[in-house]
């Protein structure tokens, strides 16, 4: 029943790692809070923030010439209030940036970023406003994100001469803050906490370190990595003259093994970095070559053959840790990686290149949890044998977790081809035969795991135990969930992984029934997802848009896209927000990593910021390039609301981390379509 557990729950997490893909999330690192500051006419709007440590936001006024996009505290247009130009922040940390060729201008830790205000209103008012900033570490910065507050304020009549006389004695000029300042906390309004924001990490890390140490939990119930624990605590139990020394000896054993795995992932960071890492994702050649290794892994679970590592590597390893003291436990520990490699090699290869796609530390943490796990029981209970009798015995079940494990990668494998071919536009590997073939895996699976056929290195055994038949019944369950997807199905459990209903075969036999038959004759339009009519071309959606009189959305998207396709199954067709897309709406879908070679006359070389250039080649490097000049930002989805004349409405961005449901997404549509009025 254990096993099962462990082994079940690490499938799950394991899929729900590939198919969220989560990422930082701005509203963790950054704690805002608002207050309006008034002195008869004249008014501030202060805006308390704090960032976590490690990470910074971006001054209002940046050096010339920079890619970062500007902290803005704006305030909405009201009779009565005039705004004085001008941001009043506290003096930013100036920096250098060697690698990216830029001079950066940021603030961090607690500070406070004003707005002056002159009132001239006979009644009380509640001002309303934005705060939007860009949170940056390092190695990357999130995009932009948008808090909102409204504040009461006290009539006060005043004459627009006077209200001009008191603006232009104004100093627009940054200012320094001291946020200790007792003064500065005198609101005479109340103030409103625009967030929750947190002190800790972000959450990916969490969720990247829980999901290494499951999963090296579940490589410690290998063949390769169990029955080496008996041996282990044997030989601390021998060679240790008393138990304080057992002790000691164990734990320095069990930060061998986390330093020769944190220091893997380390090196990772620093040779690739996780930008390359990143832009890997959907590079055709490089997802094609992943789905081969984890096929051949796959493989060698099943038994078919063994990966091993240099007999010398091992030879000389073992030798080393002979000698005994300190260096002799450490090289007893790269012995157990080394040995172990068939085993943790899989998980050790998904795990790097799913966490630095994720970038920052992620890497660094991921191999941290993953050794955590690794290394607990070997230290535990070489220092504390005792505890030896309640492991249970090793037998044909680790055999089980290992080909189990097998059949887990075969699928997963197939989530690379899948990216390979929608980058690619191939149509080889569309949604239904996507389904057939991780209903065929997960059927033989379930059929293994309740005793229908053995594999070359299975034990013999006389009846199934009780994890077996649960996990076999599961995967029986999950089969029946995927096969209505065959036919058109959501799939809303598993959406965003396999290829979305626009890209499968029924569609491209051109056998669905559309929805919208009176738009088909507008050239560059053509029927997406949910049979909302789209354009895929920007300068087309806009002409349209505005012949139409309709406001323009643009969704920054890619074949590669998870989240992307998450948005599009699970969010756009929600009630209400389906509506709008439909009639409301001009909708233009902009892959950036569509491959389509545009014509020799239109490749050109760009500049997205001073300085910076971009080769224009693919039709793809055409909306990246739109995406990143106009909007500073090139993650995806990415979606912005523009006027029918093309220019952008007041609501700022939608992505999936704050609009990744339909709530969310319906309040961000809505307040674009009011503005566009």
């Amino acid at each position: 029943m254990k096993v099962f557990s462990a082994v079940f729950t690490f499938m799950l997490l394991t899929l729900s790692n590939l198919v969220y893909s989560q990422i930082d999330n701005p509203e963790d690192k950054v704690k805002a809070t608002f207050s309006l500051e008034q002195n008869g006419c004249e008014a501030y709007v202060v805006a308390k923030i704090t960032v976590v440590p490690g990470w910074h936001i971006n001054s209002n006024k940046l050096p010339a010439g920079s890619f970062s996009i500007p902290t803005q505290l704006n305030i909405n247009p009201l009779s009565g209030v005039t705004v004085v130009p001008g941001v009043i922040e506290p003096k930013p940390v100036i920096e250098n940036n060697t690698d990216i060729d830029e001079i950066l201008s940021y603030h961090k830790g607690s500070f406070i970023i004003k707005r002056k205000l002159v009132l001239s209103s006979p009644n009380d008012l509640i001002i309303s406003g934005s705060f939007s900033f860009q949170t940056c570490n390092d190695v990357k910065c999130l995009p932009e994100y948008t808090l909102k507050f409204s504040l009461p304020a006290k009539a006060c009549s005043l004459s627009k001469e006077k209200t001009d006389s008191i603006i232009a004695q104004s100093t627009l000029a940054t200012e320094n803050v001291v946020t200790e300042k007792k003064s500065n906390e005198s609101a005479k309004s109340g103030s409103v906490n625009a967030t929750n924001g947190s002190s800790g990490t972000g959450k990916s890390m969490l969720i990247i370190f829980v999901l290494s140490f499951l999963s090296g939990f579940a490589a410690l119930l290998t063949p390769c990595v169990f029955p080496m624990i008996p041996m282990t605590v044997s030989y601390f139990t021998k060679t240790s003259k008393n138990k304080a020394m057992g002790i000691r000896n164990a734990l320095f054993y069990g930060i061998s093994i986390i330093t020769i795995y944190v220091i893997l992932g380390t090196i990772v960071t620093a040779i690739f970095g996780p930008a390359a890492l990143n832009a890997l994702s959907t590079n055709v050649w490089f997802n094609i070559f992943f789905f081969i290794l984890l096929v051949v892994f796959a493989v060698s679970f099943m038994g078919a053959f063994e990966i091993t590592l240099p007999n010398s590597w091992l030879n000389k390893s073992d030798t080393v840790s002979n000698k005994g003291g300190f260096i002799g436990i450490f090289f007893m520990a790269l012995t157990l990686a080394l040995v172990s490699f068939s085993c943790t090699g899989p998980i050790v290869g998904t795990l790097l290149v799913e966490s630095a796609s994720i970038g920052g530390i992620a890497p660094f943490v991921g191999m941290f949890g993953f050794s955590l796990a690794l290394a607990l029981p070997f230290t535990l209970f070489a220092a504390f044998p005792g505890w030896m009798n309640s492991l249970p015995k090793s037998g044909g079940w680790l055999n089980t977790v290992k080909v189990f494990l097998g059949f887990l990668e075969l699928a997963l494998a197939f989530k690379f081809l899948s990216t390979a071919d929608l980058v690619s536009q191939s149509h080889l590997l569309e949604r239904e035969l996507f389904l057939a073939i991780w209903i065929g895996i997960f059927t033989v699976l379930a059929i293994y795991l309740l005793g229908g056929f053995k594999l070359p290195h299975d034990s013999p055994f006389e009846r199934l135990s009780v994890g077996r038949v649960l996990l076999g019944t599961t995967t029986l369950i999950f089969v029946a969930y995927l096969i209505p997807g065959m036919w058109g199905a959501p799939l809303k459990l598993i959406s965003g992984f396999p290829p979305s209903p626009t890209y499968s075969e029924w569609k491209q036999s051109g056998s669905s029934n559309t929805s919208n038959q009176s738009a088909e004759h507008v050239e560059g339009m053509h029927e997406g997802v949910h049979g909302i009519m789209m354009f895929d071309d920007y300068d087309k959606a806009l002409a349209y848009a505005k012949k139409v009189n309709k406001p323009l959305m643009l969704d920054f998207t890619g074949w590669g896209c998870q989240n992307c396709r998450k948005m599009e199954e699970t969010v756009w067709n929600a009630e209400g927000v389906l509506s709008i897309l439909k009639d409301k709406v001009v909708v233009a879908s902009l892959y950036v990593d569509e491959k389509k070679e545009l014509p020799a006359s239109e490749h050109k070389e760009l500049e997205y910021a001073p300085g910076k250039k971009m080769s224009i080649t693919q039709v793809g490097h055409k909306w990246g390039f739109l995406q990143m000049s106009r909007y500073k930002s090139n993650s995806q989805p990415h979606y912005r609301m523009l006027s029918p004349d093309g220019k952008d409405l007041a609501n700022g961005p939608a992505d999936f981390e704050h609009h990744g449901n339909a709530e969310a997404f319906k309040k961000w549509l809505e307040e674009g379509l009011k503005l566009a009025k």
